[in-house]
């Protein structure tokens, strides 16, 4: 019998979305169910932005493979007001950021060889990683350090003869962690002795919080050959579904092989760079991400107080994204998740979240945390995380293996 590929075999089931089926019987059991499994904000796309789409052209057209010469233009005045110069031709939209990442694997890396990842981190990497046919060597962060880089003597450890770049996300999904400029100055150290590249996923960019501020892979020097930027649209204009993301690099070369692939898959949506192009032309954009920030930074606050009073629970204050990975007291996250789904309801409500362990790589690390992801307005959050609290009771009650409260 003809077989799949050894690819398809092995590049996984998104574990964000694996409970959903679960969700889904819940709801249709006449549930309400909370989602904090998944970064999809509850906050209104700008009306801006949705009106770019309104008036539309005769023929919707395939647009250039690197994009609408206006929405890159928009791209570039963008990130100028980042304080990152870039040109028309270092700038590339992609179908989402998950296409700006799978098209930056693919210009630094042939099949067999690997990439350093910080632990834990996004779960479809290891499926971008398969498609490329890359190994991901996963480096230990630690939730009592607030998941900070190691030193450098760890990170230099993971390097072998087949390693070819560093992937990191900043600010960090699962982890809200923003890396210092220190610590990406160190990467960039290592990147340069080890002749690496350095990727950076930095679609969180500005959910920044307490008045930090955020380091882009572009704003170090001496990294013109070595840094590729991946970002996206989705979460800071709560746009998930217009599918516009970007590849940024100074190296002509990456940025050429880019092209090819760019070209190859022949262009990205039309219709969410004309929104794209209508909102950063608008008058009230920088206003609408500013508030968009604060109330983020607000539901952070909610969520990290709410839950740091259940006994037991243990989690580091997220310093951006919106995420937060909470350490419950119960040997199995996936198992809890899926209890609560099918066995446990408050007043006909329950939450749907992620367990955690599918966000590392090394095999038994995370199985007694979740990820939550803080997408719901203030209200919901706290309902979401009082449901949290009456479930973790119950299912210490009934369940052998959960451990002591403090």
């Amino acid at each position: 019998m003809a077989r799949v590929s050894k690819r398809a075999e092995k590049t996984q089931f998104s574990p964000i979305r694996k409970l959903k089926p679960v969700a889904d019987q819940a709801r249709a059991a006449g549930k309400r169910v909370y989602n904090l499994n998944i970064g999809q904000p509850d906050i209104p796309t700008p009306k801006s932005f949705l009106d770019g789409v309104k008036n539309l052209p005769k023929v919707l057209a395939y647009s250039p493979s690197p994009g609408l010469d206006e929405a890159v233009d928009a791209l570039v005045s963008y990130y100028e007001d980042q304080n990152i110069p870039l040109d028309r031709g270092q700038v590339i939209i992609t179908a989402g950021g998950s296409e700006a990442i799978t098209f930056a694997l693919m210009a630094v890396t042939d099949p067999g060889d690997e990439i350093i990842v910080p632990e834990p981190f996004y779960t479809n990497y290891n499926s971008y990683a398969t498609m490329a046919g890359v190994e991901i060597r996963p480096i230990e962060t630690r939730s009592e350090t607030g998941f900070r880089l190691p030193d450098r003597r760890a990170i230099e450890a993971a390097i072998t003869p087949k390693t070819k770049a560093i992937l990191f996300c900043n600010p960090g999904n699962p982890t809200g962690t923003v890396y210092t400029r220190d610590e990406l100055q160190m990467l960039r150290d290592v990147a340069v002795k080890h002749d690496l590249f350095l990727i950076s996923d930095e679609v969180y960019r500005e959910f920044v919080y307490d008045g930090l501020l955020h380091t882009s892979v572009l704003h170090l020097d001496g990294l013109e050959e070595r840094a590729i930027l991946v970002d996206s649209i989705s979460k800071r204009f709560s746009a998930c579904g217009a599918r516009i993301g970007a590849i940024a690099s100074r190296n002509p070369s990456i940025m050429q092989a880019a092209l090819k692939f760019a070209q190859a898959r022949l262009s990205p949506p039309t219709l969410g760079q004309l929104g794209l192009i209508h909102f950063l032309k608008s008058s009230t954009y920088r206003r609408e991400v500013a508030e968009m920030i604060e109330e983020f930074e607000q539901r952070r606050d909610v969520v990290y107080e709410e839950i740091t009073v259940i006994p037991g629970v243990v989690c580091r204050k997220p310093q951006g994204a919106f995420y937060i990975i909470a350490q419950f007291p119960i040997n199995d996250a996936e198992d809890f998740c899926s209890w609560l789904l099918t066995e446990f309801e408050l007043q006909g409500e329950t939450v749907l979240m992620a367990p955690a362990a599918d966000f590392y790589k090394t095999p038994g690390k995370g199985r007694d945390e979740v990820r939550l992801a803080y997408v719901l307005n203030a209200q919901a959050l706290k309902r979401a995380i009082e449901i949290v609290q009456a479930g973790l009771d119950a299912y210490s009650h009934s369940h052998i293996g959960v451990r002591a409260r403090a």
